[in-house]
């Protein structure tokens, strides 16, 4: 009798992680195309093949199933980073990969972009009360500070360089382009989203970089 209790109990909990990681696939996909306030929680149960009581259930409203497509979010990129290896990579090799890092993952994801344009139109509000938003960003400021503290030993980099400015410096730089892709091109009359001017805003990118970071 134990026995058939733990195993009804984990194919319980099994379908608890799917119904829940549905929700939340479904919610990423919905609040990207329609923002936090455009969204709609019966489009987004039904996405999931669940019902609507459900997403209650797991998130108690949309604010806090929007709450937790965040940290979904910005758990995603950490943990991509995490894998970029660069301890190992020479100072100023590890900070291009790390510049190319954040160019590549921010065209494959443009929903990321949105999600970071809806948050902020509501101040942050959201990730204000996220309690792992600092666990989450915390190691991305630990790699960069040591990619910096190994060039200054080297002698490459110069001193005195703050890694959170630097890091919002090289994001800021892909992400105003690639938010305002649009806008852009209609004001300066250029496709702006071609692969040609793509790559050449990344290089763009890395040269301002070095020659901010360089002796």
């Amino acid at each position: 009798m134990p026995m058939k209790k733990t195993i009804a109990a984990e194919a319980k909990t099994r379908d608890a992680d799917r119904s829940r990681k549905a929700i939340l696939q479904a919610a990423r996909d919905e609040f990207s195309v329609y923002g936090l306030g455009g969204a709609r929680l019966e489009r987004i149960a039904a996405e999931a093949s669940v019902h609507k009581r459900l997403v209650y259930y797991y998130f108690q409203d949309k604010d806090g199933l929007f709450s937790a497509v965040l940290e979904s979010v910005y758990e995603e990129i950490r943990d991509a980073q995490l894998y970029l290896d660069l301890k190992d990579m020479a100072p100023l090799a590890a900070l291009r990969r790390l510049i190319e890092f954040t160019w590549d993952y921010y065209i494959a994801h443009p929903e990321f972009i949105t999600f970071l344009n809806s948050e902020n139109l509501h101040k942050a509000r959201h990730l204000a009360a996220s309690p792992r938003i600092k666990e989450l960003n915390s190691p991305l400021l630990q790699t960069l500070a040591g990619i910096l503290e190994r060039g200054q030993k080297e002698g490459v980099f110069r001193a005195g360089i703050d890694p959170m400015q630097l890091y919002i410096t090289m994001a800021g730089c892909a992400y105003f382009y690639l938010s305002n892709i649009h806008t852009l091109s209609v004001g300066f009359s250029c496709e702006l989203g071609s692969q040609k001017m793509l790559t050449q805003r990344m290089l763009h990118i890395i040269d301002v970089v070095t020659a901010y970071v360089l002796r």
